[in-house]
């Protein structure tokens, strides 16, 4: 039985599994991701980081969700994906491919939490006909359904998600002009912590709406993330990235380099 080295980090309690691709690779990456992230048997995620060599980028990240799918693009899991490069010593200032696009990143602060801020894009809004009356669809290199409600609780988040299971779903409670609190429903992993180009997608739809101000601070249940969009162009996001622990996992399937 092979042996694969496996670093834990989360940004907003909404955690990963990191696997470095560059020294080892995964030919069953979806199968990995399964166990790896089962919480009973397994290290326990809502998904799997596999960072990989690119000729476009410093590195590319690939995300596979709990359940196996792959998804676009994942705003937590980068500064995750960041904080294992900085400290692997690969500099401060990257650019990353993803499915969803290529995305630029600062290290800002070091520490037990590091604070990153990503360049996540230009924001896209699409008219769909949308089962809650009160919602907007983005797509931020993933597709993002965001619906306004007075109060967290007005709208079931899980209920909501399985009734749209091929976007990420999240409840917007706004709370003033630069504060807006929001529940996540992630498709391929259930409710969450966090969610990373969820927090973005409901802040520019409030800033689109003129409901909220740049920059904008979205409490999710794992924290704080920061959100700032001038209404054209690039929105950006800011929040921490911690380094839980490093492992070796077992993995039959798992080739050295």
């Amino acid at each position: 039985m092979s042996t694969l080295a496996v670093t834990k980090l989360h940004g907003t309690f909404n955690d990963f599994v990191l696997v470095d691709a560059r020294t080892g690779s995964l030919p069953d990456p979806s199968q990995f991701a399964r166990r790896v992230c089962d919480r009973r048997g397994g290290v326990g995620a809502d998904g799997l980081l596999i960072v990989h060599p690119s000729q476009i980028a410093d590195a590319r990240m690939q995300i596979i969700n709990a359940d196996g799918s792959e998804a676009e693009m994942c705003g937590n899991g980068m500064r995750c994906v960041i904080r294992y490069l900085s400290e692997n010593g690969e500099g401060d200032r990257f650019r990353i491919e993803t499915i969803g696009g290529v995305i630029g990143a600062d290290v800002i602060e070091k520490g037990e939490t590091f604070q990153i801020r990503l360049n996540v894009g230009t924001p896209v809004f699409q008219e769909r006909d949308l089962p809650f009356r009160d919602a907007v669809f983005v797509v931020m290199g993933n597709p993002h359904v965001a619906i306004f409600a007075r109060e967290a609780d007005e709208i079931d988040v899980v209920q909501a998600g399985k009734r749209m299971p091929d976007v990420n779903v999240h409840v917007v409670v706004p709370r003033g002009a630069r504060r807006l609190d929001v529940r996540h429903y992630e498709r391929g992993v259930g409710e969450t912590y966090a969610c990373g180009t969820g927090a973005v997608s409901c802040a520019v739809a409030a800033i689109r709406r003129s409901i909220a101000e740049s920059p904008v601070d979205v409490h999710v249940p794992g924290g704080v993330l920061r959100v700032e969009w001038d209404g054209s162009g690039d929105a950006y996001l800011t929040g921490p990235a911690v380094r839980v622990f490093d492992a070796q996992v077992e993995d039959a399937r798992a080739v050295s380099a």
